[in-house]
């Protein structure tokens, strides 16, 4: 076996303030966004049988006890008592929490406080833009509110984060738009927008990409399915301006995000997206990871969101493959024990340190 040290959870979010019924929880283990198929459960995944195995002991009950008791277990314990026991045993010592999804999930302090652990916020750029939207009359309020906005979250936030090829594709045109563009961009959007609306123009997306690479954070990319290597005129647009940029990228092109690792020194590869749903074959694909990208260039998180359930299992699954990878080089002859050990703390937080300019815990 191969210890792990406590990790950082580069990207993650909050989990939810209330208490859950069955339907509700079983939604949270699913990565569609409708129900499961009529007769099934999300329970049936690799997501749901890792919570069934690892979670009830956590709670007092035996290992894959079925999800209703389960669940009234949680109820019996409150929602405060459950994030506790949960947290505190995910072996996560930092957690950097994206704040810009929608709904009654916790902060970076709520998060701190429940597990015991450090916390710290990344931005995420384009809810950050709507709200200034909100309160913007017009263009040039706007364009100075925004440019205020992603300054003053530079100052206290670890890192930014990005949506914008979930929202327009990866396909974006890779170089910062004129002022002109951008002026007149967003004219058109606040004429059209409601308050609250997305924000999905391309011009203003590119635009909130490069004044976060002003700023010299870190910049998360949520690339979701698409091939990362679409995003290389981007990528070589922002060479040397001092912002690395990390792909939060999922399998099948887990592979693709290694590569372009491996060639630019400004991008890291997240194993969040690409080891949570994969179960068994979280090792496989790990090592296909590591087979590409220079070990100083990946990160682990769990990518989890709403159940603290989700911040256990993930953390459990990533310290399983790495272990079992980096074990089975060891047992090979291929690796030395103190190397193998050496390279699983850069995975799970030493990198992370680096990247974003984490304090040591005391």
């Amino acid at each position: 076996m191969i210890e792990t040290p406590s990790l950082v959870d580069q990207s993650c979010h909050g989990v939810l303030r209330t208490e859950l019924g069955l339907g509700t929880f079983e939604a949270h283990l699913g990565k569609a966004p409708g129900p499961p198929a009529p007769g099934t459960t999300f329970f049936d995944t690799q997501t749901g049988f890792a919570v069934r195995r690892w979670c009830p002991p956590l709670l007092g009950l035996e290992p894959h006890c079925a999800p209703a008791r389960y669940l009234a277990r949680r109820r019996e314990l409150g929602v405060l008592e459950v994030d506790r026991r949960l947290l505190r045993s995910s072996g996560i010592s930092t957690y950097l929490v994206d704040t810009g999804l929608p709904g009654d999930l916790t902060g970076p302090a709520e998060i701190a406080a429940a597990a015991g652990a450090d916390a710290h916020e990344i931005v995420r750029l384009e809810p950050l833009a709507e709200q200034v939207a909100d309160t913007s009359g017009t263009v040039d309020s706007f364009l100075a509110n925004v440019a205020e906005a992603v300054h003053g979250a530079a100052g206290s936030a670890v890192a930014f984060s990005s949506v914008a090829s979930l929202r327009h594709g990866l396909a974006l045109p890779p170089d910062p738009p004129g002022a002109g563009e951008v002026r007149g961009a967003a004219g058109r959007w606040l004429a059209d927008r409601r308050v609250g609306g997305s924000l999905t123009d391309p011009v203003l997306l590119r635009h909130l990409l490069w004044n976060a690479v002003a700023s010299g954070r870190p910049l998360q990319l949520h690339i979701g399915a698409g091939d990362p290597l679409l995003l290389t005129d981007f990528i070589v647009a922002a060479t040397g301006l001092g912002t690395d940029l990390v792909l939060l990228n999922g399998s099948p092109y887990h592979r693709r995000a290694a590569q372009l690792a491996s060639v630019h020194p400004h991008v890291y590869a997240d194993l969040g997206p690409a080891l949570a749903h994969t179960g068994a074959r979280a090792a496989t694909v790990l090592a296909e990871i590591l087979e590409l990208a220079p070990f100083g260039k990946v990160l682990f998180s769990s990518g989890a969101q709403g159940l603290p359930e989700l911040h256990v299992v993930r953390a459990r699954v990533f310290r399983e493959a790495l272990s079992r990878t980096l074990g089975g080089w060891v047992d090979d002859g291929a690796w030395s024990r103190t190397d193998a050990t050496r390279v699983a703390g850069m995975i799970a937080a030493g990198n992370a340190h680096r990247v974003y300019g984490l304090p040591e815990r005391p």
